[in-house]
């Protein structure tokens, strides 16, 4: 696919902008560890905040440690109009995750005020706290503070080192005091838009840039804790052990089969981190810890999965004389893209590109899935080489970024003024 026509935004300072932000936590030649309310993540949120201001917009960093800037509209009193994504990292990331969404909307709403386009409405671009979630273990965190969506105890979640949330938080420059302050009123966004490389191969598979994202898939997320008896590996038997190690590869398995028992369909299911204790070569494991990623579209299908891997854990235990706990740590629904958003996407395109993206699902959840719960949505894909994402190895190329960041562009021009790009 090719663009029929130019492009509005500046995509010179679009790269030099990502590349740029790209040096803060780098890791190796091309991959980024910001990890949420990190040291790394508070320099590249401070460089972001900057490039806000210098594009006239005003900022704040909010209670919750999301960093916020914004556009005066005609009308305060309209709801908002807000896009962008997340700028922390994986520990072994890329530099485009999330990244793009937020210096893509930066770049919109620049754009639009160096062309005069003044708004009918107040225009908000959020770079959003914790979006990944592997520091605290549970992700999606700033933009569910702002909705109201916190859990208990999210605050004293701890990291690897025994770092409180609520420390991180602290000394990033929130403050959980102002949290009920910082949280907006019903009906005071009236919608939210998000660029993000797709993290699948489907686009690359079709020969297409960029992709309308029709919905969200659910991921539900667990922590399983089995637990056995340790003793010496040369002296017990085989028969009277109780190996926790040798229960979870036995419930690790059965989760990937149950995620492929439907040929075709979505369903994914994903060990992703284990632990062992006491984790020495001639010590039979007592306790494993392991977390449980198991998505789909279909809600009713993800909870049969569901239903059956409890069931295969507790007779798993049963053999091997093993007690466990499941503990949920997320569990939300697909949400659906709204379709007066994508309607605009599909008209904004055909001036774009030579015919209409195609329409996929997500299977990663975004900060969108939170912003579901409290307005409409819109999501814009953008092709990423090999499919690949949560690796250094990420990679978007910069014709494709430029694409995806014009529609986000023509979008919210399209959205705030009804006049179109």
């Amino acid at each position: 696919m090719t663009a029929s026509s130019g492009l509005t935004i500046n995509r010179e300072r679009l790269h030099r902008r990502i590349e740029e932000l790209a040096q803060i936590g780098k890791l190796g030649d091309t991959g980024v560890c910001r990890l949420a309310l990190s040291p790394e993540d508070l320099q590249g949120v401070l460089l972001v905040k900057e490039w806000m201001e210098d594009a006239g917009l005003q900022t704040r960093i909010d209670a919750f440690g999301n960093l916020i800037g914004w556009l005066d509209g005609k009308d305060a009193g309209k709801p908002l109009l807000m896009a962008g994504s997340h700028i922390d990292s994986q520990p072994y990331g890329g530099r485009y995750d999330g990244v793009i969404g937020v210096l893509g909307a930066l770049e919109a709403a620049q754009t639009m005020a160096e062309h005069g386009i003044v708004p009918e409405m107040p225009i908000e671009i959020v770079a959003f706290c914790d979006e990944e979630g592997c520091r605290f273990n549970k992700g999606l965190f700033g933009v569910r503070g702002i909705t109201g969506k916190l859990e208990e105890g999210e605050l004293d979640r701890t990291d690897a080192s025994g770092v409180t949330r609520r420390e991180a938080l602290l000394s990033f420059g929130g403050d959980p005091d102002r949290f009920d302050a910082a949280k907006y009123a019903p009906g005071a966004i009236g919608a939210f838009l998000e660029l993000h490389i797709e993290q699948g191969p489907v686009l690359e598979a079709l020969g297409r840039p960029v992709g309308i994202v029709s919905g969200i898939s659910g991921p539900l997320w667990l922590t399983v804790e089995m637990t056995g008896f340790a003793g010496h590996a040369g002296s017990v038997p085989m028969p009277m052990r109780k190996d926790a190690l040798v229960g979870a590869a036995h419930a690790i398995i059965a989760l990937n089969d149950l995620a492929r028992s439907v040929p075709g369909a979505p369903t994914v299911g994903t060990v992703g981190s284990l632990t062992v204790f006491p984790n020495s070569r001639n010590i039979i494991p007592e306790k494993v810890t392991f977390t449980v990623d198991l998505r789909d579209i279909d809600m009713v299908r993800r909870d049969v999965r569901e239903a059956q891997f409890r069931r295969m854990l507790a007779d798993i235990a049963v053999k091997y004389g093993l007690t466990y706990m499941v503990r949920e740590d997320t569990n939300s629904e697909a949400r659906y893209c709204a379709e007066r958003i994508k309607a605009v996407m599909r008209t904004e395109s055909a001036g774009l590109l030579d015919q209409v993206p195609p329409e996929l699902m997500s299977g990663p959840f975004h900060d969108s899935l939170a912003m579901s719960q409290v307005c409409d949505y819109g999501m814009i894909f953008v092709r990423c080489k090999d499919g690949i994402s949560h690796n250094p190895l990420e990679y978007a190329a910069p014709r494709d970024i430029e694409l995806g960041a014009e529609l986000l562009y023509r979008t919210m021009v399209r959205l705030s003024t009804g006049e179109g790009g």
